[in-house]
């Protein structure tokens, strides 16, 4: 067994908790359907990217290679400032549904390098021009392009010329499963000594101005000085955490509050506001941040003059370790020897991984490309937080939402009650689950983390998220949408897959989620086969509802359209539950007559 099987072991046994902290933030929390309280459900307009930086967000936080725990209470990214900008590089920029000639559209350049499914070892690699970031530009040309144009990218504004950019390289070693060892290597890839401003930011999400009697968390400083600044973090369900902080010139702290001024032109509940973090270092505005060194919201600022084809390294530290010793008057040593040999440890366990999950004769090139691709879907994790009746509802202290949400999206799903650690299609352009993306991710995770993987069809099919009448949730646009029924093959999948690779058949896994995908099923047959006669209708299926109409509408001639490849999606569903059952049958004779049961209906499915 390898070091990353043991923690995952110890995780799975809960003496251990590995994947508490991980890359959970999303990198776009603003322009989603959660952060939506419009009457027209324009969720784009709603909240926008110019708005991010001064609004405090209801449902989840973004941010630049950054984690948070599995509930996300702090957080912790970084913000870089080129003395170019007009703002802090704090989120990855993009265009929205009605800016992109092609639809909405993430102008940046990052690249997940490295992952294991603990998140023991992590890297990430950002690209940020020197020059100053061509916002307006991307927007306005792409607004002026038709659809028949290509796309208007960040490479073609000619901010990288000459190569004129920083590579930020960010990197996470777990020590343990609360102490993580932070390393960002920034290398001036242009041709002539620049200045960039580093700033890791630690932050606690907004819980408490959406509960008036919620006790609120503070972070504040615990000692600043040039060679070691330590900032203490205490919350009152996660406890206290320490980030240490390797020569930051000062620390800087507001809180994460929205800057009502700013945005509405009214005054604002909080002296110290999200934004003012932004507006000390862009704008030079010293009275924005609390010179008592108090707040939710803290960036360790860092001024790195970076000569042509220099890297230059920032060590930090969060942890569960106090600064002291108790008992005594000796302070711990977070960025002694030891740091660089956890770095080597956790790379050379995560090599070790991933030969286990390849040992097969590939070339290096191969092995890294699996390597990135798996990379890439531990680093798509994120907290995914939406509770449809209070989002409904909406919160105390705030403006009630308009009527007409009673009757807008997601009304009927009010059970919905979304608190967990999801696999997204894309953190950027779609940082939302998706019900049958889902399923398909599922399969590469279960080579390496088949609890993960087993987990995330566990809660799609839960009460909290399945819906009484058993419809599978689609994605937060419309939960009601009909996605292929794609999540029995999942759960074979996973089942024969867990056990070829790790010798475990978790049959008690396949049997909890047969029984709920029963439910599922007999949605789909009284739900979309209107004529009684096995063939399917309606529905975002197998064209992903790209045709002359959209089919989860109804048609402008009214009726509804019978559909081959919904067919074809339930006998598939047929064979797929028959298969799990011919499976459980082998304990239990009590699925015999289930079997039996799906034989006779794929029968009449695929030969009516």
């Amino acid at each position: 067994m390898t070091q990353e099987e043991a923690r995952l072991a110890a995780d799975r046994d809960r003496t251990g908790y590995w994947k508490r902290w991980g890359p959970y933030l999303s990198e776009r929390q603003w322009g989603t359907v959660r952060e939506d309280y419009s009457a027209t459900g324009e969720a784009w307009d709603y909240f926008t990217h110019d708005q991010a930086r001064s609004r405090a967000y209801r449902w989840g936080e973004d941010g630049i290679a950054g984690i948070s725990d599995n509930h996300q209470r702090l957080c912790f990214a970084i913000a870089l400032w080129n003395g170019e900008d007009a703002i802090l590089k704090e989120r990855m920029f993009g265009l929205t549904g009605s800016e992109g000639n092609h639809g909405e559209d993430v102008k940046e350049y990052y690249f997940y390098l490295d992952n294991t499914p603990t998140h023991s070892y992590m890297k990430y690699l950002y690209k940020y021009p020197q020059a100053a970031f061509p916002y307006a530009q991307l927007v306005e040309e792409n607004l002026n392009r038709s659809r028949n144009s290509p796309e208007f990218e960040l490479l073609d504004t000619g901010v990288f010329t000459d190569d004129r950019y920083f590579d930020v390289i960010v990197e996470y070693a777990k020590n343990s499963p609360e102490d993580i060892l932070i390393k960002v290597s920034i290398i001036n890839r242009g041709p002539e000594a620049k200045t960039l401003y580093l700033l890791p930011t630690l932050w606690f999400r907004n819980t408490w101005s959406w509960a008036p009697n919620k006790e609120k968390p503070f972070l504040k400083v615990f000692k600043s000085d040039t060679d070691l600044s330590v900032i203490e973090a205490s919350h009152p369900t996660l406890g206290e955490r320490w980030l240490y902080c390797d020569g930051a010139s000062q620390l800087l702290f507001t809180e994460n509050e929205t800057n009502n001024e700013r945005l509405f032109g009214v005054s604002n509940t909080s002296f110290y506001v999200k934004d003012g973090i932004n507006d000390y270092v862009v704008h030079g505005r010293k009275e924005a941040v609390n010179p008592n060194l108090i707040g939710t919201k803290t960036s360790a600022c860092y001024e790195l003059s970076i000569g042509a084809g220099e890297t230059k390294i920032v060590q930090l530290r969060l942890s569960d370790t106090p600064p002291y010793q108790e008992g005594t008057e000796e302070g711990v040593e977070p960025f002694g020897a030891e740091f660089e040999t956890i770095f080597q440890k956790r790379i050379s366990e995560a090599d070790e991984f991933y030969h286990r999950i390849c040992p097969f004769h590939l070339s290096e090139d191969m092995r890294n490309v699996q390597r990135q691709a798996f990379a890439g879907m531990l680093w798509s994790k994120q907290f995914y937080y939406y509770v449809v009746k209070e989002w409904l509802k909406g919160d105390p202290g705030s403006p009630l939402p308009p009527p007409e949400r009673k009757h807008g999206r997601n009304h009927e799903w009010i059970h919905l009650f979304n608190d967990d650690i999801l696999s997204m299609p894309d953190k950027w352009e779609y940082p939302w689950f998706a019900a049958w993306d889902l399923a398909f991710h599922l399969i590469p995770l279960a080579m390496v983390d088949p609890d993960f993987a087993k987990y995330q069809l566990d809660v799609l099919t839960r009460e909290w998220y399945m819906h009484p009448n058993g419809q599978i949730p689609a994605y937060e646009w419309t939960f009601g949408d009909v996605n292929p029924p794609v999540h029995a093959w999942a759960a074979m999948r996973i089942y024969q897959i867990e056990r070829k690779m790790y010798g475990r058949a978790d049959k008690d896994f396949l049997e909890r989620v047969f029984q709920k995908l029963l439910l599922n099923f007999t949605w789909w047959v009284n739900r979309k086969d209107v004529e009684g006669n096995n063939v399917f209708q309606g529905g975002f299926l197998g064209l992903d509802n790209i045709g002359v109409f959209d089919r989860s509408a109804e048609l402008p001639t009214g009726g509804h359209i019978n559909q081959a490849d919904g067919t074809s999606w339930m006998g598939m569903y047929c064979l797929n539950m028959l298969a799990i059952a011919l499976e459980l049958a082998k304990d239990n004779s009590t699925y015999e007559d289930i079997a039996s049961k799906f034989l006779n209906i794929s029968f009449t499915l695929l030969m009516p």
